[in-house]
């Protein structure tokens, strides 16, 4: 799949409307970009290891993949990943540098700017976990990686909600929540994951 033209997406956030804009900062960091030329290097060159995954950093299901924040030790892996977005849930900016990283692998940034407070989730608007789902649930957007500061709290209330919708039992959402948490995980993430019913009908 192509990018859309920088006049595409101009247009498309001219009909947006405010409220949305608020909720998601959609940073369109190149056009198109043809990464059909490169070769996926082997994992291994000599004893040099030089692909380095992100803090925390797991595959959630195919062509979607969580972490904590990347740095620029960890941009040949992502690089192999061929991604074509970015879920970013911190409200602070993104660094120079990864934004080169995007904008020389033809990466779309969506950006939540959700606080890292005690109890991150209880006061969310449901419409911004619509949001990030809908963008989530696109495949042009795949392959695609969610990741917060941590790669804990609320990157792991995104893919809770996530899981909720694929129909996992409570039981089975709480512990992959709580085994990327540790012993931070928080009952109000939990809780707040158990009460969003309303997350079922995206329409």
């Amino acid at each position: 799949m192509k990018l859309q033209d920088s006049s595409s997406i101009h247009q498309q956030q001219e009909e947006a409307a405010p409220a949305e804009e608020d909720m998601c900062r959609i940073i369109e960091v190149a056009s198109v970009v043809d990464l059909s030329h490169l070769a996926i290097p082997p994992p291994f060159a000599g004893d040099d290891l030089s692909l380095i995954p992100p803090l925390n950093f797991s595959m959630v299901d195919n062509g979607i993949f969580r972490s904590g924040f990347p740095d620029s030790a960890n941009f040949s892996f992502l690089q192999n990943l061929r991604l074509r977005s970015i879920i970013y849930l911190c409200p602070e900016q993104y660094p120079d540098s990864n934004m080169e990283f995007l904008k020389s692998n033809g990466i779309r940034l969506f950006q939540f700017g959700i606080e890292g407070r005690k109890e991150p989730f209880v006061n969310i608007p449901e419409d911004m976990i619509r949001e990030a789902l809908k963008i989530l649930l696109d495949v042009r957007n795949h392959p695609l990686l969610i990741h917060c500061k941590r790669g804990k709290h609320r990157t792991g209330c995104l893919v809770g909600c996530l899981r909720k919708l694929q129909r996992w039992c409570l039981t089975s959402v709480f512990d992959e929540y709580q085994r990327f948490a540790a012993a931070k995980a928080r009952v109000s993430d939990q809780r707040g994951t158990r009460e969003s019913e309303l997350l079922h009908p995206l329409e």
